[in-house]
This record gives structure tokens, C-alpha cells and sequence, in this order.
């Protein structure tokens, strides 16, 4: 007779489709900036969800060039006309007719 008792399993069944590998969503809450340039470049961060890890180091730096571009449009655009030149109130007067 043995006093050996079976340990009772302990093997977790395993979903035959699951790959602990394979990309998962990480469900980062992208907020809207009013922007539409820069919220479509938010939104392209997604496509990394469904990449390998390998593949996200094209979505970041495709985003980055995207942002970047965004960034030096603001500074291209023509703003409002700068303030003309006017009469400084400040600088001296000319002494006109002050003869002796």
C-alpha cells in the first residue's frame, strides 16, 4: 500500500486561440484637442494596439513627424498684420519755429 497521494491537477485549461505574444489593446483614453491634425495623429496611436511590439516604432515616429508637422504649420501661418509704425508720443519733438 503506498501513502503516496495524487496532487489533484492543477493545469489551468488554456483558451487554444490565446497568445500571451500576440498585441493587446491597452485602451489609453485619447482626448480630443480641437485640433484636427493633431487628434488625427492621437487617433493613428491606436493602430499600435494591434500591432506586434516590434511594429510600434513606426506608428510613434510616423505620430511624432505628423505632430511635428502640425507644429511648424501653426508657425507658417500668416497671423494678423503686425501694428504699423505710429508717432511715439514718447519721442522728442522737433523744435519747429523756434527761431531767435
Amino acid at each position: 500500500m503506498s501513502d503516496a497521494v495524487p496532487e489533484p491537477s492543477q493545469e489551468v485549461p488554456v483558451d487554444p486561440g490565446y497568445d500571451p505574444a500576440a498585441p493587446a489593446p491597452l485602451h489609453v483614453p485619447r482626448t480630443p484637442t480641437g485640433n484636427a491634425e493633431v487628434d488625427a495623429q492621437l487617433e493613428r496611436l491606436g493602430d499600435a494596439d494591434h500591432l506586434a511590439t516590434d511594429g510600434h516604432i513606426e506608428v510613434y515616429e510616423d505620430v511624432h513627424r505628423g505632430l511635428r508637422d502640425a507644429l511648424t504649420a501653426l508657425d507658417a501661418r500668416p497671423g494678423p498684420p503686425s501694428p504699423s509704425p505710429s508717432y511715439d508720443q514718447r519721442a522728442p519733438s522737433p523744435s519747429y519755429g523756434t527761431r531767435s
